[in-house]
């Protein structure tokens, strides 16, 4: 009889936690409807932000993902493509990474994995993460940076820059190779890196 009574107990116990942990329909039904109001989908996205009447930057995107919260986002979730353009409409710039985050309050854009920014002098920066301040027109990181140009391939620690990188600073520089030509003879030239 002990025996019994004890397997009611421990059925009677399961059922309770069981029951305690099911969420009542209409509260899941709002949650969802809440999260889909909130959230906006789009593909091959194309977005153009202009100032003073000039289209500044031209932005690429296979996927957006909105998020309409206090603090709007919009998430590039398979990586996005920018181009930066001069008064004359002319692409000077481009920038090219895996993954986005637009912040639109603060009109700032980080982008991260594999970040490719190639400016008009055809010079080219890779870095992890890179952080693209709007109201200030500057580009900047603090992760390990790679610029190529035509005579060197110059390594570093963080970076600041104007958003074309026309003009930038490595803030830890940690070296460079550059690119010499020798004349073996009178028709050959050698390309070595020192």
């Amino acid at each position: 009889m002990n025996l019994r009574i004890a397997h009611i107990f421990i059925f009677l116990f399961s059922a309770s936690i069981f029951v305690a942990c099911v969420n009542d329909l209409n509260d899941v039904n709002a949650t969802t409807q809440y999260a889909e109001k909130n959230v906006e989908h789009g593909k091959d996205v194309e977005l153009i932000y202009s100032e003073d009447g000039f289209v500044k930057v031209r932005i690429q995107a296979e996927v957006v993902t909105k998020h309409n919260t206090d603090n709007p986002y919009i998430e590039f979730d398979d990586g996005l493509h920018v181009d930066f353009y001069d008064a004359n409409l002319i692409a000077t710039s481009t920038l090219d990474a895996e993954y986005g985050v637009r912040y639109q309050k603060e009109l700032k854009t980080v982008v991260r994995h594999n970040v490719v920014v190639v400016n008009e002098k055809k010079e080219t920066l890779n870095t992890e993460e890179l952080t693209w301040d709007e109201k200030k027109h500057t580009i900047y990181t603090d992760k390990q940076v790679i610029i190529k140009t035509d005579t060197d391939t110059i390594y570093g620690e963080g970076l600041e820059a104007d958003e074309r990188m026309t003009r930038y600073k490595i803030l830890k520089p940690g070296g460079s190779k550059i690119k010499v030509e020798t004349q073996i003879d009178s028709n050959a030239t050698v390309n070595e890196d020192l």
